[in-house]
């Protein structure tokens, strides 16, 4: 029976339109690299193909120094911060994670941004009190495609073990995530960055058209049991 739902932010529950590239681009900026340059489009592709995984793990790989990525990830933060007032949820998010409590299933939602952002995100959809547990990489240890925050989330939220856990994702790093962390649902959704042949590829157990879906899933795998 599931007892705990690890829910990614950007792109799963909450939609993205192309937020995350725009506040990337205005941090890479400040390193002076601009967009049309060789070492522009390297950098993105590794973003969109690192989409999930903590922000500044991505900016580590990409510059030459710690200096350099806390920069940018600052950079990134901010410019983020300053598009937050346009985000929306993704159709129908809401009303699935209510559905899923309802059903006595604890929900956690995770991020691979700041506390801080996190936080302004959820002040500006009014979900401060939506979730059980909200989670950062920073709160947890390691951010994805470590397991550490859908573990923490078991143990603060007091889950009987792993094989009481779903996590939900948009991303082939969520994905890593939930496998290497053994849950026995791992669920990608296509409302985000990444499609049904990367999340299959990633491991994915159920691949969703969106969250919506979600209780579907969990409430008739515990009709099952």
């Amino acid at each position: 029976m599931i007892q705990l739902a690890v829910l990614d932010m950007a792109g799963t529950t909450v939609a993205d339109d192309g937020l995350v590239e725009r506040a990337f681009t205005a941090a890479i900026g400040a390193q002076g690299i601009d967009p049309g340059t060789t070492e522009y489009e390297r950098m993105i592709e590794h973003v969109r193909a690192t989409m999930g995984e903590s922000k500044i793990t991505v900016f580590r790989a990409l510059l030459p120094s710690e200096e350099a990525a806390q920069e940018a990830n600052t950079a990134f933060e901010d410019a983020y911060g300053n598009l937050i007032d346009g985000l929306k949820p993704i159709d129908g998010a809401e009303d699935a994670i209510r559905q899923i409590k309802d059903a006595g299933i604890k929900v956690c939602l995770t991020t691979g941004f700041s506390e801080i952002t996190q936080h302004r995100i959820l002040t500006a959809l009014g979900w401060q009190q939506l979730a059980d547990l909200t989670l950062c990489p920073a709160q947890a240890g390691r951010g994805r495609p470590y397991p550490d925050m859908v573990l923490k989330a078991l143990l603060e939220l007091r889950a009987d073990g792993v094989q009481n856990v779903a996590v939900a994702g948009d991303t082939a790093y969520d994905m890593a995530t939930g496998i290497r962390a053994g849950a026995p649902i791992v669920a990608g959704v296509l409302t985000g960055a990444h499609g049904k042949q990367q999340l299959d590829a990633a491991g994915a157990t159920h691949v969703l058209e969106s969250v919506r879906d979600l209780p579907g899933l969990l409430l008739d795998r515990r009709l099952d049991k």
